[in-house]
């Protein structure tokens, strides 16, 4: 199985377990897209994502980390904020046959309003699994 997680934290391979429950993924081989999340809305709207990209790309770090020595086959990068476009680049290099997208709880209700979760599955035609930090 070929894994795409979005995934906003640092999460670890029993997260990633215990969201798909029932799963085997002793040969999986999981992308794992760390959205770079601005902070503050004035630093989203000057364009000043430096600081995002660097937080992403160590969260992405830890991850990958965090998964290999559980002994999973992971990659860790780092996104674009904005969560559907961050799956559309992924998708683009990375031919995945599930999603799985954690969601913090003060994303929630934009993930709702945006309908991430459906239009992602509407969008690429892969099952999406949703998952609250």
């Amino acid at each position: 199985m070929n894994l795409l997680v979005l995934a906003p934290e640092r999460v670890d391979a029993g997260t990633v377990r215990g969201a798909l429950s029932g799963e085997d993924l002793t040969d999986a081989k999981i992308l794992c897209v760390v959205p770079a999340l601005n902070e503050s809305s004035l630093a989203f709207w000057v364009s000043d994502s430096d600081e995002a990209i660097a937080e992403a790309g160590e969260r992405a770090d830890q991850t990958e980390q965090a998964l290999q020595a559980d002994g999973m086959q992971a990659t860790g990068v780092t996104g674009e904020s904005e969560p559907l476009l961050a799956l559309q680049d992924a998708l683009a290099t990375f031919q995945a046959d599930r999603i799985l997208v954690f969601v913090r709880p003060d994303d929630e209700q934009s993930y709702r309003e945006d309908d991430v979760i459906g239009e992602a599955e509407r969008r690429f035609g892969i099952p999406v699994t949703e998952v609250r930090l």
